[in-house]
């Protein structure tokens, strides 16, 4: 009923209301324009023979997260072709760089029935792997109408959102009643999926355990190598504001120890590059080259920001510790396996609460050093860089747990296929 109700309020609403939204996010460059028609359900190709895939994820995060599985697919399934929705800018361009061949992106319509009706009519897919949380009732009404199987991957329900969605209980359960079964990030994520009227629900790992190795630019990384010159590296990377700051004002105090310190900070968001160079320089006094500025690593750089896209993996590369950014201040972190896959031992703030389930797996397997303050993290920064057995046995103890969490890929493929009409 609820869905219903929703699909005649928004097709009442599109013409007066929403298509205005939708104008401003034209104007303010939040669309593609050329590509507009995909959020329309027009799509701008044709249907490819055989087996169709879609994946769908709601931005970045979701979009990365599914590449290992689409690899797995296609492997699977040599004729098939794997389609790819998302809904913003920047995760159209990231899928049209990362995609393997045999899949390619469009766009997903905005949540209009006629528009989603359009869509699935003409895509016609074999089956629909969504991704986390981002619940379409429009989109979903219309994959169920065709009976085509529709799989929950990676499901995540917040203690905030299951709060919420419990005081709505009923439209839940008709929204999770057009998934043929759902998986969850965590057991706590798939009971709560069931007491929310999941049909089935089980937890087999989190697919982000994995990930794909990041891209890395050869020619770069060797002349960065050649920059560095041997000297003592560390990384700060997706950092937030002020953490920066926090961890720079001990730099003087770290050289004491190392003189030839070299400090690498990838900030979250590229953008905060030239703020972060000038404060660092004009508080701290410290000597800082920025990255998108072309300026290069000397002897005497102490801080080096990197603040450019789709280099993240060079760093994990060429730093054999690191510490993870969010963390230091409440923003619940930012993704710790990632770098572990690359060998780093890995430090976290106390604030990780984005990655409860994974926090936990990685400590009981000494995988991950979670420090309580600013003042934690430099002493056992100082203490892993003075003693390379140690920091050798932490990189070991990181990698050989990323490794072992992405067998979770296998336990879910098999269970997608059982849906997966031969």
């Amino acid at each position: 009923m609820f869905i219903k109700m929703y699909n005649m309020l928004i097709a009442t609403l599109y013409p007066m209301v929403i298509s205005r939204y939708i104008k401003r996010r034209k104007e303010k460059g939040k669309e593609d324009i050329k590509r507009f028609n995909e959020r329309v359900g027009r799509p701008s190709m044709e249907r490819p023979e055989g087996k169709l895939f879609w994946f769908h994820g709601a931005s970045v995060g979701e979009s990365l997260s599914m590449l290992p599985l689409i690899n797995k697919l296609l492997e699977t399934y040599p004729t098939a072709h794997v389609m790819v929705t998302t809904g913003t800018l920047t995760s159209a361009e990231l899928m049209g760089k990362r995609l393997p061949e045999r899949a390619f992106h469009q766009y997903i319509p905005i949540d209009n029935p006629f528009f989603t009706t359009r869509f699935v009519k003409h895509w016609q897919p074999d089956a629909v792997l969504w991704f986390e949380s981002d619940f379409w009732p429009a989109m979903l009404n219309s994959i169920k109408r065709k009976n085509i199987p529709l799989i929950l991957v990676n499901g995540r329900i917040s203690n905030k959102s299951f709060k919420r969605w419990q005081q709505f209980d009923f439209i839940c359960k008709e929204l999770l009643s057009c998934f043929s079964f759902c998986l969850g990030q965590s057991d706590e994520d798939a009971y709560r999926l069931r007491v929310l009227g999941a049909k089935e629900a089980i937890c087999l790992g989190n697919i982000k355990y994995a990930g794909l190795p990041l891209p890395v630019d050869e020619e770069k990384k060797v002349e960065l190598e050649k920059q560095i010159n041997g000297r003592t590296v560390w990384l700060a990377c997706s950092t937030h504001d002020d953490e920066e700051f926090k961890i720079a004002r001990f730099h003087n105090e770290l050289k004491k120890d190392f003189p030839d310190l070299l400090l690498i900070i990838v900030p979250r968001h590229p953008h905060r590059g030239i703020e972060i160079r000038n404060r660092l320089r004009d508080e701290l006094k410290l000597n800082v080259s920025l990255r998108s500025k072309d300026e290069i690593i000397t002897p005497k750089t102490d801080i080096y920001v990197a603040d450019t896209i789709g280099e993240l993996g060079i760093w994990y590369n060429l730093c054999p510790l690191l510490f993870v950014g969010g963390s230091l201040i409440p923003h619940g972190g930012q993704n710790f396996m990632e770098p572990s896959r690359y060998r780093c031992a890995v430090i976290v703030g106390p604030h990780m609460h984005n990655f409860t389930d994974a926090m936990n797996r990685a400590k009981k397997a000494d995988a991950v050093i979670q420090v309580n303050d600013v003042l934690d993290l430099i002493d056992n920064v100082r203490q892993l860089l003075s003693n390379k057995e140690l920091l050798e046995a932490k990189r070991s103890l990181a990698y050989n747990w990323a490794t072992s969490e992405a067998k979770v890929l296998d336990g879910i493929m098999d269970k997608v296929r059982s849906y997966i009409p031969e």
